[in-house]
C-alpha cells in the first residue's frame, strides 16, 4: 500500500478575496477555511501526514487550528518556493498530494480517485472538461472565438510520486501557474480524473456565497 502525504498551501494573502484577514482564516460556515481543508485530509484513511506551507505572520492563527500532527513550515516569496518547502518536509511517503487551501470543500471521492490514479501514473489531477463557449476579447468587444475542445479547468489536489515532483520542482525556473504545469515541464505524465463542481476555490468574495451554500447543502439545513 502506498504511503501518502498532502501539502496544504497556505502562504498567499488572498486579497483579492476582501476582508480584513487572508482569505484562508476567513470563516466559511463558522469555522476558518483552512481548518476544513486541513479537516479533509487529516480525517482521509490513506494520508499519513499534513504539511501546513504558512506565512510567517500567521504564526498565532497557525496555533488555533493546527493539532500536534500537522507539520506546519514557512512558505516562501512565491507559490514555487512555499510547494518546494512544503515537498522538503514531508516524511516516510511514497506519494503526495499538493493542495489550495482554498479549496477547502474537497471530498473524500475526489482526494481517492488521485491517489487510485497514482497506482498507474507518476502524476494525476482532477479538472472538469469546459463546456462554455469561449471568446478572445479586447477594450470591452469580443474579437473571436476560441474552440473548447479539449481543455479543461484545473482543479487540485494534485498528485504525484513524491521524489518525482521533488524533482521537477528543483529543475524549474519558477512561474508555473501550478504543479501540473512544473511536472509536465520535467517530462512527467499527469493522468486527469474527474473533477468536482463543489469542488470550488475561493477567490472572490461572492465565493464564500456560494460555498455556503454547498455546506448547507452537505449539512441538510
Amino acid at each position: 500500500m502506498k504511503r501518502a502525504a498532502a501539502v496544504i498551501v497556505a502562504a498567499g494573502r488572498g486579497t483579492r478575496a476582501g476582508g480584513d484577514v487572508p482569505k484562508q482564516w476567513q470563516d466559511l460556515g463558522r469555522r476558518p477555511i483552512v481548518a476544513r481543508t486541513l479537516d479533509a485530509f487529516a480525517g482521509h484513511s490513506e494520508v499519513s501526514q499534513v504539511v501546513l506551507v504558512a506565512h510567517p505572520d500567521d504564526d498565532a492563527r497557525v496555533t488555533q487550528v493546527a493539532s500536534a500532527d500537522i507539520t506546519v513550515v514557512y512558505g516562501g516569496a512565491d507559490r514555487a518556493t512555499s510547494v518546494a518547502n512544503g515537498l522538503a518536509a514531508v516524511k516516510d511517503a511514497d506519494v503526495v498530494l499538493i493542495h489550495d487551501v482554498a479549496r477547502p470543500l474537497v471530498t473524500d471521492q475526489t482526494i481517492s480517485a488521485v491517489l487510485d490514479s497514482l497506482d498507474k501514473s507518476v502524476g494525476a489531477a482532477p479538472a472538469l472538461p469546459v463546456t462554455d463557449a469561449l471568446w478572445t476579447g479586447a477594450e470591452g468587444r469580443v474579437t473571436g472565438t476560441q474552440n473548447r475542445e479539449g481543455l479543461y479547468r484545473a482543479q487540485t489536489p494534485q498528485g504525484f510520486h513524491l521524489e518525482a515532483i521533488r524533482a521537477a520542482h528543483a529543475a524549474h525556473p519558477g512561474g508555473a501557474a501550478d504543479d501540473v504545469e512544473v511536472a509536465r515541464a520535467h517530462g512527467l505524465a499527469v493522468a486527469i480524473v474527474p473533477g468536482d463542481e463543489d469542488n470550488l476555490k475561493i477567490t472572490h468574495p461572492a465565493d464564500f456565497e456560494r460555498a455556503e451554500r454547498i455546506l448547507r447543502g452537505r449539512d441538510g439545513h
